[in-house]
């Protein structure tokens, strides 16, 4: 209970917050500018299709049923092997030298703690370990996000896309339905804190949870709010006494209107809680029917309402992307509405030349890309700051900002900006 954690936590905390908090990186002064890992340590099946079509299964869609159908030898070869090399030191120098200062890097919770009959398959920490040690030497700073969580937080949204990026792809989340998920996610919240509670300068926050499906209402707001209190509790005071850490509390708007957390977790009474919101314009028939210059107007209408709001704020995945072409962004097995491929959508134009390999991408296609990418960075800006995602793809260069450094959409300093008036 709310009233449990502020008896935790003791009246000290509320006269001595404020001194006592150091984080290890100036949020409200500097910008974050950075990119997420995604597809590494938390498959998802359009960032690396081969891995899901090599199974020769159509059944396999997520990292579950990788786990569940695959010959459990030859999955965790293939896990490994990726691993291994997805991600790897070179891409934190790359990184660092594209002039970014953050990472954020999904985790599922079987990283940690795998329940019987989950077929999942573990070993994922020792990366985890590795990506701190290449974010320290490079000067980054790492977000630890935990990506999914037992019960699956998020299932698929209303508009028919599955989310399989919680780990299990269902009809609709669970974990807000049983307590023995939530109390299962809080103490792998525990295990993270622990795991970093000393080294904020390198771990300056922790995300307790992505993308929870807030548009289910009340039956998932309701525990998610008392479960962010929660972790606010195991975040900044991981020690079990009242000494608190210098880590940031990283909390998803849940799809919810910014105005939905108004003075939630808010100073003075809490310190060091941020807010992250996810912006795309993929993921609906109405954002794929836009014209190029719809999409511009569209990232530069978010400044007002980003650059209002009473915690540190930031865009912690967004993207360049303007259709849903990606193979399997939808989905394993799911086509795309642009191309009208996808259930209930109507065919806008042909996905060939707006997706896949940047070789096959006009000239007036990457000037666009430019200029989005610009015009979300200028917006985005307006708030403490933007995550892109993702660093690499497989076959989907729109969404690679390695692929957008490599082929001139992305400058290699996130702050030449060729078009800083696009927004006007």
């Amino acid at each position: 209970m709310h009233s449990a954690f502020l008896a935790l936590v003791g009246l000290s905390f509320f006269r001595s917050a404020s001194s006592q908090f150091s984080p290890g990186f100036p949020y409200g002064s500097e910008k974050v500018r950075g990119v997420n890992l995604g597809g590494w340590l938390v498959l998802e099946p359009w960032i690396t299709p081969s891995i899901f079509d090599n199974t020769g299964n159509p059944n396999i869609v997520d990292e579950w049923t990788f786990g569940q159908y695959y010959d459990r030898a030859t999955a965790t070869t293939v896990l490994q092997n990726h691993w291994n090399t997805w991600i790897t030191q070179n891409d934190f120098a790359n990184i660092a030298a594209a002039g970014l200062n953050h990472v954020r890097l999904p985790i599922g919770y079987w990283a940690f703690e795998v329940g019987s009959g989950e077929p999942y398959i573990q070993g994922q920490l020792p990366y985890l370990q590795n990506a701190v040690q290449w974010a320290s030497q490079y000067g980054l700073k790492l977000i630890v996000d935990l990506h999914g969580a037992p019960g699956s937080q998020n299932g698929r949204v209303l508009i028919l896309s599955w989310y399989d990026n919680s780990g299990q792809r269902m009809s609709s989340p669970t974990w807000q339905s049983n307590q023995t998920n939530i109390d299962r996610t809080d103490a792998i919240i525990k295990q993270i804190a622990s795991m970093f509670a000393g080294q904020a300068d390198v771990v300056p926050i922790i995300a307790p949870l992505n993308e929870p499906a807030g548009y289910y209402g009340s039956s998932v707001l309701t525990p998610l709010r008392q479960y962010y209190y929660d972790s606010y509790g195991n975040i900044r005071y991981p020690y079990g006494t009242s000494t608190q850490s210098n880590i940031v509390v990283l909390l998803h708007d849940a799809f919810q209107p910014l105005s939905y957390w108004s003075g939630f977790e808010a100073p003075p009474n809490f310190q060091g809680v941020a807010m992250d919101t996810h912006i795309y314009q993929v993921f609906s028939n109405a954002d794929v029917q836009m014209s190029w210059q719809s999409h511009i107007n569209t990232a530069c209408g978010t400044q007002s309402t980003l650059s209002n709001f009473d915690l540190w704020l930031m865009v912690g995945e967004w993207s360049p992307a303007i259709t849903d072409c990606a193979t399997y962004l939808n989905g394993r097995g799911n086509g795309a509405r642009y191309d009208g491929s996808f259930p209930g959508s109507t065919y806008v134009g042909s996905c060939t030349g707006l997706t896949g390999s940047a070789s096959t991408f006009s000239s007036s296609y990457k000037t666009f890309l430019r200029q989005f990418w610009e015009a979300q960075v200028i917006s985005y800006e307006k708030s403490n700051g933007w995550l892109m995602w993702a660093w690499k793809t497989e076959s989907a260069d729109e969404w690679s900002y390695l692929a957008g450094l490599q082929n001139g959409w992305i400058p290699w300093s996130p702050t030449n900006l060729q078009y800083p008036t696009i927004c006007g």
